[in-house]
């Protein structure tokens, strides 16, 4: 093997070191994953009976939108 082809190996099993090092002072520890946790939407029912609702708000707005002959789309640029 050739000093260079060392070199370059080596340079590539630091830059994996390196990223690694860094990757796991970034990611967030243990209590805050379960704090992360704690404020997403699915994990408070109260929060996710509201956007259960919304979203049906909008489904039936959707629904209502497309049983309707009326077309805003294409009442623009046509008069």
């Amino acid at each position: 093997m050739s000093i260079r082809t060392l070199l370059a190996s080596g340079g590539m099993i630091a830059s994996i070191g390196l990223g690694y090092g860094m990757w796991s002072i970034i990611s967030p520890g243990e209590e805050r994953r379960r704090e992360m946790l704690k404020n997403l939407p699915e994990y408070n029912s109260q929060t996710m009976d509201e956007t259960r609702k919304r979203t049906a708000l909008v489904m039936q707005t959707l629904k209502e939108a497309s049983e309707c002959n009326e077309n805003i789309s294409r009442g623009i640029g046509t008069k």
